[in-house]
């Protein structure tokens, strides 16, 4: 690969959302509330643009900033589906703003800015880049998380996330700097020729801090206790958010450590991996069965899948890579879809979350009461939908790295956690009616029924996105 001060082929992408982000900054300080939807509208313009750039300049691999930025076929990948989940919440985000009335030309900015914090944060290669990445990212969610500023709720979410989050930040860079006083480098290959087989008790010490700080940002157990009040008080779409692009690159990042600067210490880093794991997905699948709130349910659900996810990454192999690739793919699609349908919960004007304002929807709302009951399905990992497949990836690969128990354990917790999402399809199709809701928004219900779509035609032709998991994984080894 070619390391240079600056290619902007490698960092095109970042460039012009880096642009853009000043330019609409600019429009929004001239133009003041008058400028909102025109800013949200090109916002939406500028992450399409930069995702068609991400997509079609492939030719121009390599890493950049002295080894700092690394471009390659996983960071495309990952980089995608996040601009993809920035893009749909956007989208999602307009008719909520509007009857809140709330809107405002910071938010769709805010977006961008983390959006761009998390193509810096995959693509980094060494803890600094890490850093500054994970930095940008958070503190624009900070503020989105408290972005309703008369909602109590809101700003309680808000003020949680932001103390956790230092704490975590701080978590992770005495980890980063122990390693750092062990390896003598801060780049990810360095580290892993400096301690390869070797690892010190001050390198484990680190590499335990570095994981919690990055485990706080899957929100996988125990650094999972910010998510359910988040969720729930944060304005919906910033829960679509949250659920979705910032998981996308939190998970590409903790992949992108432990395989290219932790090879050689693989025992000690999959200790770890495999109780978060395990404590996720019991978590997940338990704590959800008493929720009366949809959107502190999907929390505990984001959690448990996060538990699934690392199933694939705790084989450590190219195959569980490649599982976790496929699973945050289905993930991101599910949840999307999930959250569109939360966001056509609307009686009287107003949005409702309970569980319990479901009742009957297949009666009231046929369509939207078979779209959300495929979203359960897939989520429960019923076949032979996509969250079967995601499933089987990444318990495959646990089973071929002789992590039989893992794997069982696995399968249990989803046992468990089906029931909560079947529960909610038998409130649909089962209980006696509530109040119609009000006829939803076109944009929630093209993310909905495009999302359904996704997720059955996943299997009759599943080659696309596995090609193209199985090529992004190869690149990291």
């Amino acid at each position: 690969m070619n390391v240079t001060a600056l290619s902007l082929p490698t960092v095109l992408p970042e460039f012009i959302l880096a642009g853009g982000i000043l330019a609409l900054v600019l429009l929004g300080a001239l133009r003041g509330e008058r400028s909102v939807w025109m800013v949200t509208e090109i916002a939406v313009a500028l992450l399409g643009v930069v995702l068609i750039v991400l997509i079609a300049n492939h030719g121009s691999k390599g890493v950049t900033f002295y080894g700092a930025f690394t471009d390659d076929a996983f960071s495309r990948f990952m980089k995608a589906l996040a601009l993809i989940g920035s893009l749909v919440t956007l989208v999602l985000s307009v008719d909520f703003m509007r009857k809140e009335k709330i809107a405002g030309f910071e938010f769709p900015i805010l977006i961008l800015l983390a959006t761009l914090g998390m193509m810096m944060l995959i693509s980094a290669s060494d803890f600094i880049a890490l850093y500054l990445g994970l930095e940008l990212m958070s503190l624009s969610l900070y503020v989105v998380a408290a972005y309703h500023r008369d909602d109590a709720r809101a700003s309680e979410a808000g003020l949680k996330y932001f103390v956790l989050g230092a704490l975590s930040s701080g978590m992770l860079l005495y980890g980063a700097s122990l390693i750092y006083g062990f390896a003598g480098t801060v780049s990810f290959a360095g580290v892993a020729v400096a301690i390869h087989g070797q690892a010190s008790l001050g390198v484990i010490f680190g590499l335990v801090f570095l994981l919690a700080g990055l485990a706080f940002k899957i929100s996988a157990v125990p650094f999972h206790m910010w998510t359910p009040d988040v969720y729930e008080g944060a304005p919906t779409p910033v829960t679509a958010f949250f659920a979705s692009a910032p998981k996308m690159a939190a998970m590409a990042v903790l992949v992108r450590v432990v395989t290219t600067a932790f090879p050689g210490v693989e025992g000690e880093w999959r200790q770890v991996i495999v109780f978060i794991s395990i404590a996720s997905m019991a978590l997940g699948s338990f704590a959800a069965i008493g929720q009366t709130n949809i959107k502190r349910l999907m929390a505990y659900s984001s959690i448990g899948h996060m538990g699934f996810a690392l199933v694939g990454l705790a084989a450590g192999t190219t195959d569980g890579v490649h599982g976790v690739i496929i699973y945050m793919s289905i993930y991101l699609l599910m949840t999307l879809g999930t959250f569109a349908a939360i966001l056509s919960m609307q009686r009287d004007g107003h949005y409702v979350e309970n569980i319990a304002d479901l009742a009957g929807l297949a009666r009231t709302n046929g369509p939207m009461a078979f779209f959300l009951g495929a979203m359960m399905f897939s989520l429960a990992g019923i076949p032979p939908l996509a969250g079967f497949f995601a499933k089987f990836y990444v318990f495959a690969a646990a089973i071929e790295a002789n992590l039989f128990a893992l794997a069982v354990i696995g399968v249990l917790c989803s046992v468990v956690g089906a029931f909560y999402y079947l529960r909610i399809v038998k409130i649909m199709y089962f209980d006696e009616p509530a109040k119609a809701f009000d006829q939803a928004g076109i944009a929630a219900r093209v993310v909905l029924a495009l999302s359904t779509a996704l997720i059955i035609f996943y299997a009759i032709a599943p080659a696309p996105l596995t090609d193209a998991a199985m090529a992004a994984a190869k690149s990291l080894f």
